[in-house]
C-alpha cells in the first residue's frame, strides 16, 4: 500500500461523498432482504445464518442442513461486489476441511476451470450477473430457481 496517510485521505474523500456509502447501504439492506426472502421459501430445509458484510468486497450470508452441518460445511449467497454479481459458493468451517472437499470437488464441472483452490470456497458458481437491482423480486426469484436445481446436484458430489 502506499503512504498510509495518503491513503487514509483518500478513503476519507470517498465516504464523505454520499453516494458510495448509500450504495453501500443499499447493496447490505438489498442482501438482507435476499436472506429474508431466502429464509422464507426454504425454511423447511435450510438453517440460514446471519449476514457477513465482508470488507466491500464480499457480503454473503451462509445456509445449511444437518448432512451439510455434518461434514463441516455450508453453502453462501454471495454478493461479489468487485464483479457485482450473485454467486453459490460451497464454503468449509476452517482450512482443513476446505482442502478435503476440495480435492473432491476439484474436478467438478463448477472447478474445471480453477488451478487452484478458490481463497474462501471450494466451490462457486454464478447465480446472477450483472443484476438489475431495479427488479429486486426478478434477482430473489434466480436465486431461489437455480438454489433448487444446483444445490442437489452439488450435495450428490459429496455423498
Amino acid at each position: 500500500m502506499k503512504d498510509i496517510n495518503l491513503s487514509v485521505k483518500s478513503y476519507q474523500k470517498i465516504v464523505n461523498e454520499e453516494e458510495i456509502p448509500q450504495v453501500y447501504l443499499y447493496l447490505l439492506r438489498f442482501m438482507m432482504k435476499v436472506k429474508a426472502d431466502f429464509s422464507r421459501h426454504f425454511k423447511e430445509k435450510f438453517s440460514v445464518g446471519n449476514i457477513s458484510p465482508g470488507y466491500m468486497d464480499y457480503t454473503y450470508f451462509p445456509f445449511f442442513d444437518s448432512s451439510l452441518r455434518d461434514h463441516k460445511l455450508r453453502f453462501g449467497i454471495v454478493l461479489n461486489h468487485k464483479k457485482m454479481q450473485l454467486e453459490l459458493w460451497l464454503m468449509g468451517q476452517n482450512a482443513e476441511v476446505q482442502q478435503e472437499y476440495w480435492e473432491k470437488l476439484k474436478s467438478a464441472s463448477w472447478n474445471k476451470h480453477l488451478v487452484t483452490m478458490p481463497q474462501y470456497s471450494v466451490l462457486e458458481t454464478i447465480f446472477v450477473e450483472n443484476p438489475d437491482f431495479e427488479n429486486e423480486q426478478a434477482i430473489q426469484e434466480v436465486i431461489r430457481k437455480k438454489t433448487l436445481e444446483t444445490v442437489p446436484e452439488i450435495m450428490k458430489l459429496l455423498s
